[in-house]
C-alpha cells in the first residue's frame, strides 16, 4: 500500500511536469534519477511510469527506458473520438442521479474556472475541466468506463493546453458550454445535455486539429438523437 501511495504521488508530479512543458516530448525519464529525486525506490517510480504509459503520456521501450511520448495528432484525434463515444453514455446514466451537493460542487468548479480564466492559468483550467467532466459522470456506476475517460481526459489535456494558451476565446467558449451543460442536467434535460456534450467534444477536436495542422473529419461523432439508458 505504501508503494501504491508513493507511486500515485510520483505519477501526479511527473504528469504535472509533462503537462506544463517542464518535461518536453522525447525527454528521457530515468528511473534512478527520479527515485533519487523523490526519495523512493525504483519500484514506485516504475509503477508511476506504467500508469503514465497507460494514459498515453509516456512511452516505455525495452533496453531504452521511459521517455515522454511525442505529440501525435493521430493519438489526439483517437482520444477525442473515444471521448465523444463514451462520455454521452456516462452523462445519460449519471445526470438523473446527480444530487444537490453534486451541483453545488459543479458550480464551485465553474467559479474556480472563471478565476483561472481571469488569471490566464491554463494549467489550472485543465485540472478543473477534468474535475467537472468526471463529476458529471460520477453517478453512472461505471467505474471502468469512468477510469478510461479519466485517462483520455489526461491525454487530451496535454494537447488542449498548448492550443488554448494561444486562443483565450476557446477557453471562454468552453466555460459557456460547461455552464449550459450543468444547467441542462439540473433541469432534467438529459438528452439536450448529451447532445451539447458531443458538440462540445467535436468542437475541441476541430479546433485542436486545426491548431496541429491536421484535418478533423475523422474525429467528428454525430450528436445522438437519443442516448439509450
Amino acid at each position: 500500500m505504501k508503494n501504491q501511495t508513493m507511486a500515485g504521488s510520483i505519477g501526479s508530479e511527473i504528469r504535472r511536469r509533462i503537462l506544463d512543458g517542464r518535461y518536453p516530448a522525447g525527454s528521457q525519464l530515468r528511473q534512478d534519477g527520479l527515485a533519487a529525486e523523490f526519495g523512493a525506490s525504483r519500484i514506485p517510480v516504475r509503477e508511476a511510469l506504467f500508469q503514465l504509459e497507460a494514459e498515453g503520456l509516456v512511452r516505455i521501450h525495452p533496453h531504452r527506458g521511459a521517455m515522454v511520448a511525442p505529440l501525435s495528432p493521430a493519438d489526439a484525434a483517437e482520444a477525442l473520438e473515444l471521448r465523444a463515444a463514451l462520455e454521452p453514455r456516462l452523462l445519460a446514466l449519471s445526470a438523473p442521479l446527480l444530487t444537490e451537493p453534486d451541483f453545488h460542487r459543479a458550480h464551485g468548479i465553474l467559479e474556480d474556472y472563471a478565476a483561472a480564466l481571469r488569471d490566464g492559468d491554463t494549467a489550472r483550467w485543465g485540472t478543473l475541466n477534468t474535475e467537472l467532466h468526471l463529476l458529471l459522470y460520477g453517478r453512472a456506476n461505471r467505474p471502468r468506463a469512468l477510469g478510461l475517460v479519466g485517462s483520455l481526459l489526461a491525454e487530451c489535456d496535454r494537447y488542449t493546453r498548448l492550443q488554448l494558451s494561444t486562443d483565450p476565446a476557446e477557453l471562454e467558449r468552453a466555460d459557456r458550454e460547461h455552464r449550459e451543460m450543468v444547467r441542462l442536467c439540473r433541469n432534467g434535460h438529459v438528452s439536450a445535455a448529451c447532445a451539447l456534450l458531443v458538440d462540445h467534444i467535436n468542437h475541441v477536436a476541430t479546433a485542436l486539429m486545426a491548431f496541429l495542422g491536421e484535418p478533423a473529419d475523422a474525429t467528428q461523432t454525430p450528436a445522438p438523437s437519443h442516448v439509450i439508458v
